[in-house]
């Protein structure tokens, strides 16, 4: 028998409505919205389920919305008895990951992705950070175009290594430019930009990193029931200190979810059951690997028949 990887997704996959279906069909769910709303002091469920979706975008309520849906998509699952043998996220959805292991608690994990998103949002003024995600690159070349681009244009860097084919980048507006324009020169075939609140994932977001390094030293750090394989290294932590660590030099690394994924699969991961809205991480896996099995659980129906053979 392989082993089971539970994973949750990031920013870009919210969506207006997600996890109303549990919170009105299973108590446990519900409880999840309403802690949400009342550690941060808002409505957040109402502006989970009624948008508008100009406003679910902003990073800084699009981090805690993803992370509660998530919260609450897992509780579901958790009548199924399924347990997995490692957990991770991709950028915020490592915060959902931490909930998983136990780590952190929902309430303090909703608290610091609500400050997290604030200080990515404030880390550079509007309009100065971009970012590009560019199909069909290879990954040295691509990270040799962005120092390249980065001494002459305006810094540049890799930000998510997602699968093969697919990577963003992140920086200034003219490195970014720069790299959409020369794009064929580390073999891509077109780059791509993002609607997106900041640079995320690069050197610019070092003073959110420290901010938010701040507040994670406010908060308790439990050893992980499971590993967890973080975005940083792409290796299992199971040191909560080094976890902390982590995710304060997350803000400003590249996700390494490629990376993360082969790991997993290295070691004995046959089954992803992606757990919140949308679909993006089953996608990305299985290009990175067709014979693994991936599960998606993004509905009350999806939570209640979920099966691992």
């Amino acid at each position: 028998m392989g082993k089971i990887a539970f994973v949750f997704p990031g920013q870009g996959a919210q969506a207006v409505g997600m996890g109303k279906d549990v919170y009105e069909a299973l108590p446990q769910s519900r409880a999840v919205f309403e802690k949400g709303d009342e550690v941060l002091g808002f409505s957040l469920s109402t502006l989970i389920f009624d948008g508008p979706e100009s406003d679910l975008k902003q990073t800084v309520n699009t981090q805690p919305a993803l992370l509660t849906a998530s919260t609450a998509y897992l509780e579901a699952l958790q009548d199924r008895g399924l347990k997995p043998d490692y957990v991770a996220g991709h950028s915020l959805g490592e915060y959902s990951a931490l909930v998983a292991a136990e780590v952190l608690s929902y309430e303090d994990a909703v608290r610091l992705v609500r400050l997290r998103g604030r200080y990515m949002e404030e880390a550079v003024p509007g309009g100065a950070g971009a970012m590009a995600a560019v199909l069909g690159a290879e990954r040295e070349a691509l990270a040799d175009l962005c120092r390249s681009v980065s001494e002459t244009s305006g810094s540049v860097e890799l930000a998510n290594v997602n699968c093969p084919g697919q990577i963003v980048v992140s920086g200034s507006v003219a490195g970014v430019n720069s790299v959409v324009e020369r794009v064929k020169e580390a073999g891509g075939k077109r780059a791509i930009p993002l609607e997106v609140s900041g640079p995320f994932h690069s050197s610019l977001m070092k003073e959110a990193a420290d901010r938010l390094a701040e507040e994670l030293g406010k908060v308790t750090f439990q050893a992980p029931k499971v590993p967890v394989v973080v975005n940083v290294t792409a290796s299992p932590v199971t040191d909560p200190e080094e976890i902390r660590e982590l995710l304060v030099r997350q803000v400003y690394s590249p996700v390494l979810w490629q990376d993360s994924i082969e790991r997993l699969i290295a070691d004995g991961v046959d089954t992803f059951v992606e757990i919140g809205s949308g679909s993006v991480l089953a996608g990305l896996i299985r290009k990175i690997d067709k014979t693994v099995k991936v599960i998606n659980i993004n509905s009350l129906e999806s939570a209640q028949t979920a099966l691992v053979d």
